[in-house]
């Protein structure tokens, strides 16, 4: 069965511009890990499990990617965290 490159083009591009960006929370000397998780939870909408070992990353690592996904969905997150007083940016995914 011959499948249709311009097909296969399409689908590729599709999910480049549906996943291709990353929500980054820094790290700071401010915010406790209580409050780091609880807004991971309900932010990003991550499991307890999920948002503490985010939040562990985050502190020996300075920084980590949170979520991934479209920049609209990463955007709206990112300004709801930096509204918790907690650093974020979106940042596109690179070499997909």
């Amino acid at each position: 069965m011959k499948t249709n490159p311009r097909h296969k083009e399409e689908q590729e591009t599709d999910v480049l511009d549906s996943n291709g960006y990353m929500l980054i929370v820094w790290n700071d000397e401010v915010n406790t890990f209580d409050w780091v998780i609880k807004t991971l939870v309900e932010v990003c909408r991550h499991e307890p499990e999920q948002a503490e070992q985010c939040a562990i990353l985050i502190h020996y690592k300075g920084k980590t990617d949170v979520k991934r996904g479209s920049f609209e969905e990463l955007k709206t997150m990112c300004e709801a965290i930096i509204d918790r007083g907690i650093g974020a940016t979106v940042e596109e995914l690179k070499g997909i």
